[in-house]
């Protein structure tokens, strides 16, 4: 799952972006909001962390723009502790959920977490098919009980697979949300990712749709 920090001040930026990313995350950053604007604008994020308080271009003004241009990614705001109003235009403009600062990266995390569920349908912070299961609270999953051990880029493919499950995932889709915008890319490394994953998993869950791409299904 790939997530945008839209954050001007730099020690934040980079704490937010080391935590997102320990949590299994491709992260993109953005420091002020011309740049986060087109970013968001042109890449496809599962999530975004705004803050309002931008040079360039304000967060509620990218966050407009977003919309208006369809845009519909969950975004998280990031207000001032005093800043009700700034929370109320918030969500107003378009915005799914906010946090005042200063916060604990944990309650953040799992803000972070719920919107990616909801965006997905998902319910529960577990996500299963089969007898396979997804704990996206601690990046965990597990077969039948037992831990998969994965590298970081195979858990991020299989949590987007998990995400969308019982849905066709394209080789695009898979490369566009689990690398951040400076990785170096290759399309081929999925087809490598997909072929260890299903060495871990049992067989059938991963299918592949000639001509279209994957889906991670239980129905055999």
């Amino acid at each position: 799952m790939r997530i945008l920090i839209v954050e001007d001040e730099p020690t934040l930026r980079a704490q937010l972006a080391e935590g997102i990313g320990a949590a299994g995350y491709a992260v993109d950053v953005a420091e002020n909001g011309t740049d986060a604007h087109y970013m968001g604008d042109t890449e496809p994020y599962d999530a975004v962390i705004l803050d309002l308080g931008l040079p360039q271009m304000d967060g509620i003004t990218v966050l407009r723009k977003w919309r208006t241009a369809g845009r519909s990614m969950p975004v998280l705001i990031l207000t001032a502790r005093d800043g009700w109003h700034e929370k109320v235009a918030g969500i107003d403009a378009g915005a799914d959920d906010y946090l005042t600062k200063p916060f604990h990266m944990e309650e953040l995390l799992a803000r972070l977490r719920a919107l990616i569920r909801r965006a997905g349908g998902h319910a529960s912070s577990e996500i299963v098919c089969g007898p396979l299961t997804l704990d996206t609270r601690n990046s965990r999953a597990t077969v039948a009980g037992q831990a998969l051990t994965l590298t970081s880029h195979e858990y991020r493919v299989l949590a987007y697979l998990m995400h969308h499950r019982d849905e066709v995932v394209s080789r695009s889709d898979l490369v566009e949300h689990i690398y951040a915008q400076d990785f170096d890319r290759d399309s081929n490394t999925v087809e490598v990712f997909i072929a260890r994953l299903r060495k871990k998993l049992p067989p059938g869950l991963i299918e592949t749709v000639r001509g279209l791409g994957y889906r991670l299904t239980a129905q055999q």
